[in-house]
């Protein structure tokens, strides 16, 4: 009677201290991109531009950031992780950043609903930061037209340095690379002259 008490009570000092170490792991810290506010839709618009979510390389489409840690090693980190899928991410951003600059043209979200739209599609190579304090975007965009043609496909890249160490410092550098890169493809865009 004696050993089972002493069992029983072993086993219940066993389960308090497995709880107690369960109960202290540091949740993950989540992230979001910085985000810049959404601009109204011009009132009489020269098109329609309908942007789709993009394509990520596998190693990126992840909850943890990207972290290169030299030239051939990738790291997801486990304790700082997007708070929102990053390619949802992207695209909202990438839609804000071109409703700012082609303030002419409606940007939407590719759902299929709008009619004569051009279409934007993206694959993302690079998400990351690197281990020379930069952070990197890069892959290509493609424009089609409302039958589905190719218009045109560009690649981008687009880098920004770290203003300090941290994981909150590479989340605001990825969102100034992503940042120049709608700057670029709006420029391209509006040097075809797609929507005269």
């Amino acid at each position: 009677m004696r050993t089972t008490a002493l069992k029983v009570i072993s086993l219940l000092s066993l389960s308090m201290l497995l709880s107690a170490c369960a109960s202290s792991v540091t949740p993950p810290a989540r992230y979001l991109l910085p985000s810049s506010p959404m601009l109204s839709a011009p009132a009489h618009p020269q098109g329609t531009l309908q942007v789709r979510s993009p394509r990520l390389a596998h190693y990126l489409d992840v909850d943890g950031i990207v972290m290169q840690l030299n030239d051939i090693t990738l790291n997801e980190a486990r304790e700082h992780q997007w708070a929102e899928s990053i390619g949802r991410q992207l695209e909202r951003s990438l839609r804000s950043h071109l409703a700012q600059e082609l303030t002419t043209i409606q940007i939407v979200r590719d759902d299929g609903s709008a009619a004569n739209a051009m279409t934007l599609l993206l694959e993302i190579d690079q998400f990351q930061g690197r281990y020379d304090g930069m952070a990197v975007a890069s892959g290509q965009w493609q424009l089609r037209g409302a039958n589905n043609e190719l218009l045109t496909l560009k690649s981008f890249s687009a880098e920004s340095a770290l203003d300090e160490d941290g994981y909150p410092a590479l989340v605001r550098a990825l969102g100034d690379s992503w940042s120049s890169v709608g700057r670029q493809i709006a420029h391209q865009i509006r040097q075809g002259n797609y929507f005269d």
